[in-house]
């Protein structure tokens, strides 16, 4: 009674864990030894452990684990461990083909057998050698040995088998290296501080306990559909917490050893290390860039794909299917979506114009991208288009060249160091754009699993841009015939008014009595009649983009006639220093310069003039217009500059731009927009010159043809 009395806390602690894991065992032993078929040869093998396991915790339940009593059940538990491994070898087959396996298993049965001896030594001589530290060390080696062969055993039969055999072989291969695994700890502790560590013992009975319920698992008959499965949030978050515990558990270890070991510097150095460390996790811990290689490298050792294909899909939906006043642009989040799969923390958005070349129709969170006005050839389109291929940017600055895409490459992406990949998206065969991405926080090199998940999502995404379009479409063509039929109407008004007013002045060239009253009505009469007539011609062109004649236009006097009428309201300047004669309408050419210099004045400041030059590439006649006012986003250009009855001028009618620009095509020309948000705009507009007219014509037409 004594001596229970003077029980330390810890022993009791351990005594209670050790009687309550012999509890758990024997029910798991009466599993396993009525369904030891289920490991084949090995079956009465391993049953034998699980009772050898169950004898040495009720052994150490009743004399305690440190006991020889208890060193005895447990040099019996290794024999009968080390029995069903070679066991277990032998139902793979293995054990006649791998030679070292017989010599390291009567090795370790050797060793083994002497950890007995020496129990059995010391229960016949009634004395206890362990209190001799060089035998308690010996005694500690040999169950070091044990444990690191028994966990060498224990790999080479987990991996050197088949797929196949692993599903039987995962639960007692488990089992045995989580006893012989913890027991490699704790007898290294034991070993080098030369005693008992009693404050670890409490733990060995949960680990047997364990151990008995993977062997019970793997008798079970479902045991092949029980497997571990953590997502990958909880391993990245459990990988962490564990990364954090370690930090911690390091620096209090420092600490101790300054403390113990500094002498009369030690609290100066402790508080230095303090200092220093909490510095370093500041630094580090919260690193993007940390983060980024500990879930790259958690994914590929871990997990046998790289991505949660549920949890990616999940995220993808969710950021295509956002919608509200405040949310992100459907282009934005398109490059979002195709970016949160890599981890790129930015990406542009490159779509196909009216010519076929690829300009900016998106950036999301890269402002620095100096993306030109045509970012991308024809010839980048129909190589993308016709491949579908995913580049690899990194790849193209090293020289590799795998199906041509060194070609298509311009030197801007090639300059910027953050673009890391072309994503190509593909609609039906027909490019609807392409997205660049940015370099993650953590470099690391696109493999085969990046591109089969970035080519799905691609499709995915070019089927929301071309419906998004076909959206766009319908609701224009809708509002094109609303508009018409209501011109319609404005027309036959118009046209009526024009009728009675010829009517008019065709009774006045008889009837009127004073001469000079006739010839003023008269005047005035034909001046409305005209402007009427040509009111009701220029209606009648909206949407068909037709022109009446082209011919030659002297290009500078136009520019020099459009800045004379804007001189008295406004600064408008124009260069036009040589002449320069191209194929056009005069009085359409005069027209879309007007709407687009009223734009510029209208958008820029009272002091600030607006430009108007002309220019001759040799082919083309260029007649630019300058300003610097308030710019538009790539985004307004792209989407609204040039949908009809889309304004942003107060009572504006919003086809101003619309018509400027069919206008141009109708003289086999060409606007183009450059805009940058608070520097201002700049409209080109570029049609053929007079002599090149007929060969540029001529073109067209076998391009019809060929069509």
């Amino acid at each position: 009674m004594a001596a229970h009395i003077q029980m330390s806390p810890w022993a009791l602690i351990s005594m209670i864990s050790h009687f309550a894991a012999a509890f758990i065992i024997v029910i798991s032993a009466s599993v396993v030894i009525t369904r030891r078929a289920r490991y084949g040869m090995a079956g009465d093998a391993v049953a034998a452990t699980v009772v050898a396991t169950a004898i040495w915790c009720i052994v150490a339940t009743a004399t305690g684990p440190a006991s020889i009593l208890a060193a005895l059940a447990e040099a019996g538990r290794n024999l009968a461990c080390i029995f069903a491994v070679y066991r277990l070898f032998e139902c793979d087959g293995r054990h006649a083909k791998v030679a070292p396996v017989r010599p390291v298993i009567a090795s370790l049965g050797f060793v083994a057998f002497l950890s007995c001896f020496l129990a059995i030594m010391e229960l016949r001589m009634g004395i206890d050698l362990s209190r001799n530290l060089p035998v308690f060390q010996f005694d500690v080696l040999l169950r070091l040995l044990v444990a690191i062969g028994g966990l060498v055993l224990v790999h080479n039969l987990y991996v050197g088998t088949t797929v196949e055999s692993r599903r039987a072989l995962r639960w007692p291969a488990g089992g045995l290296a989580l006893i012989w695994g913890f027991e490699l700890n704790f007898y290294t502790i034991a070993y080098l501080s030369g005693h008992w560590p009693e404050e670890l013992a409490p733990i060995r009975g949960p680990i047997a306990a364990a151990f008995g319920i993977l062997l019970a698992f793997g008798a079970s008959k479902r045991s092949d559909d029980l497997r571990f499965r953590p997502s990958r949030a909880v391993t990245f978050q459990s990988v962490s917490l564990l990364l954090i515990g370690a930090y911690l558990v390091g620096m209090v270890a420092i600490a101790k050893w300054i403390a113990f070991s500094g002498g009369n510097f030690a609290r100066l150095l402790q508080f230095g290390f303090l200092i220093a460390a909490t510095s370093i996790a500041i630094i580090v811990l919260p690193s993007q860039k940390l983060r980024g290689w500990l879930r790259v490298t958690l994914h590929k050792h871990l997990f046998q794909h790289r991505y949660d294909y549920r949890a990616e899909w999940l995220r993808f939906t969710r950021t295509m299917g956002r919608v509200g006043d405040f949310e992100h642009p459907l282009q934005d989040r398109v490059v979002q979506a195709i970016a949160d799969i890599t981890d790129s923390p930015a990406g542009v958005l490159l779509s196909p114009n009216e010519a076929g070349e690829l300009e900016l129709a998106a950036r999301w969170q890269w402002p620095t991208a100096e993306v030109p006005a045509t970012a991308m050839g024809a010839d980048a389109v129909a190589f993308l288009q016709r491949q579908g291929f995913i580049v690899d940017l990194d790849d193209v600055r090293a020289g590799k060249d795998y199906q041509g895409e060194m070609a298509i490459v311009p030197d801007w992406l090639r300059d910027e160091s953050r673009a890391w990949a072309l994503v190509p998206l593909i609609h039906y065969d027909r490019l609807v754009g392409v997205v660049a991405l940015a370099r993650p926080p953590h470099k690391r090199k696109l493999d085969w699993e990046d591109f089969d998940l970035l080519r799905v999502v691609a499709q995915q995404l070019a089927s929301y841009l071309a419906e998004h379009a076909s959206q766009q479409a319908l609701a224009e063509a809708s509002r094109f015939d609303d508009f018409s039929r209501r011109i319609a109407f404005v027309m036959h008004d118009i046209k009526n008014l024009a009728s009675q007013l010829s009517l008019l002045a065709h009774n006045a060239e008889r009837h009127a009595e004073n001469p000079a009253f006739r010839v003023d009505m008269l005047i005035t009469l034909r001046n409305s009649a005209d402007k009427l007539n040509a009111l009701i011609a220029r209606l009648s062109r909206y949407g068909t983009g037709t022109v009446e004649q082209i011919g030659q236009v002297r290009a500078d006097l136009i520019v020099e006639s459009v800045a004379a009428q804007f001189k008295a309201r406004h600064n408008v300047i124009a260069n036009a220093p040589r002449e320069c004669t191209i194929a056009a309408n005069a009085e359409t050419l005069e027209q879309v310069l007007v709407h687009l210099v009223q734009n510029a004045i209208d958008a820029s400041p009272p002091d600030a003039p607006v430009f108007i030059g002309v220019t001759s590439d040799g082919i083309s006649g260029l007649i630019e217009v300058l300003d610097s006012g308030s710019g538009m986003s790539p985004e307004f250009v792209r989407t609204r500059l040039f949908r009809p009855f889309v304004s942003s001028k107060p009572g504006g009618f919003g086809i101003g731009a619309y018509e400027a620009r069919e206008l141009v095509r109708a003289m086999n020309g060409r606007l183009e927009v450059e805009s940058r948000e608070g520097l201002g705009s700049r409209f080109v507009i570029r049609l053929p010159v007079h002599a090149a007219s007929d060969i540029i014509q001529n073109i067209g037409n076998n391009g019809q043809k060929v069509a």
